[in-house]
């Protein structure tokens, strides 16, 4: 069984950014985080559409 969530892109221990994708949709999610505060956002294209990374989808529930 694989995870839901996976992340990369990690930039630091208290500060950074990680580009997370859900496996079963492979939309990806921008968090950014600085000690302890923290924001979440869709990441979208030029047209206002979530971003999809297809490569990280798992089509086994």
């Amino acid at each position: 069984m694989s995870e839901r969530f996976v992340s990369s892109n990690k930039k630091g221990a208290l500060e950074g950014t990680k580009i997370i994708t859900d496996t079963k949709t492979g939309v990806q999610y921008l968090f950014a985080f600085s000690g302890y505060a923290g924001g979440l956002t869709i990441l979208v294209d030029k047209d206002g559409k979530p971003l999809v990374d297809e490569s990280k989808m798992s089509y086994i529930d």
